[in-house]
């Protein structure tokens, strides 16, 4: 890798030192802890903490086999560290091996789209005909530097970048995040992506203007997503931003899911819900302002730009929410009964 193919600040998440290649497939920080580097994607995960799930160990340990020897890996698409089960895992490779043309939709992101962005969107898998980006809600940019924290196959990264900002991803899924590179790359984007850990994040300080992440946090345990809020509120700039999406305690569907687990306390990667208080509260410890605003009712993951993607009945849900959602900025309890609140803060107190 050269230095002008990292994502700009890239360091070490040990130390923090600055990184730099040691050869094709090894960076090196200046205290000599070595990451691996797959595809020109560093992945920048730390074996010496406990992870947040299963993945970021797998992770690690494929992108070390690769750089080990490279010409040993069998899979170049590392299903197994993209969090599906053995039945998508299996459709992903049938979907790679009967691709036609150079226009036929990734393996990987045709196999998670529900989970990454909804139970409405589960009869896409294995069957989607065009890559739903939705309309992220940021103004236009000129450059900004954006991070996308918990990025997936790329669909906010590529929204962000579409909208004038140079986006960087991050997630522990290298196959993920490898999707991600091919999907940006298709679409003729200049895209960088890091597999990391959103706990330690392995950038300098103030190296972006707008930090963003939808529906990561959420599957954290409390203090696991303080963590990752107080690195976002470290890499962004003093004047930076950050959008955050989170499960609010009080929903429709929010209260059907937490009675349907028996309202026991939530394991590994369970939805945990958030009162909007506690939102608040948590955010500014590390920013100067936060504030919440209603995502959607009725789920967790409804985007009005993928309605001609859904069946009848997700077409109505997300006109109901779209309208509820425009109510709520006008009468503001009905923002308290919202499934999913984006919490809106800005100016980071580390500064």
């Amino acid at each position: 890798m050269t230095a002008d193919s990292l994502p700009p600040g890239l360091c070490c998440p040990v130390d923090g030192t600055p990184v730099a290649a040691d050869s094709p497939t090894w960076l090196k920080c200046e205290q000599g802890h070595a990451f691996p580097v797959v595809d020109g994607i560093p992945v920048m995960l730390r074996a010496d903490v406990p992870p947040t799930m299963w993945l970021l160990r797998r992770s690690l340990e494929r992108a070390t086999e690769y750089s080990e020897n490279p010409a040993a890996v069998v899979d170049p698409m590392f299903l197994d560290t993209v969090g599906i089960s053995p039945a998508e895992v299996e459709l992903a490779r049938k979907l790679a091996s009967s691709a036609r043309d150079a226009d036929a939709m990734d393996p990987v992101v045709s196999v998670v789209i529900a989970a990454t962005s909804g139970h409405l969107y589960k009869h896409l898998i294995g069957k989607l005909g065009s890559y739903p980006i939705p309309e992220i809600r940021l103004p236009p940019s000129d450059g900004a530097n954006f991070l996308d924290v918990g990025c997936n196959w790329g669909r906010w990264c590529i929204a962000a970048a579409r909208k004038g900002y140079r986006a960087v991803g991050i997630d522990p899924s290298l196959g993920a995040v490898l999707a991600a590179k091919r999907l940006a790359a298709r679409l003729g984007l200049d895209v960088k992506y890091v597999c990391g850990d959103a706990r330690y994040l392995p950038f300098a300080a103030s190296r972006f203007d707008q930090a963003y992440s939808y529906s990561v946090l959420q599957h954290f345990s409390k203090t696991d997503a303080e963590a990752a809020i107080a690195q976002m509120a470290r890499v962004l700039s003093p004047q930076g931003r950050c959008l955050v999406q989170l499960a609010h305690t009080v929903g429709l569907r929010s209260g059907y899911h937490q009675a349907l687990r028996g309202f026991r306390d939530p394991e590994g990667f369970d939805v945990r819900y958030w009162p909007a208080a506690e939102m608040r509260r948590v955010f500014a410890r590390y920013f100067a302002r936060a504030d919440v605003s209603v995502h959607c009712y009725f789920g967790l993951g409804l985007e009005p730009s993928d309605a001609p993607l859904m069946r009848p009945a997700g077409r109505a849900a997300i006109r109901v929410s779209e309208a509820l959602r425009r109510a709520s900025q006008v009468v503001t309890p009905l923002k308290y009964l919202a499934d999913s609140l984006f919490v809106d803060a800005e100016h980071p107190l580390s500064h």
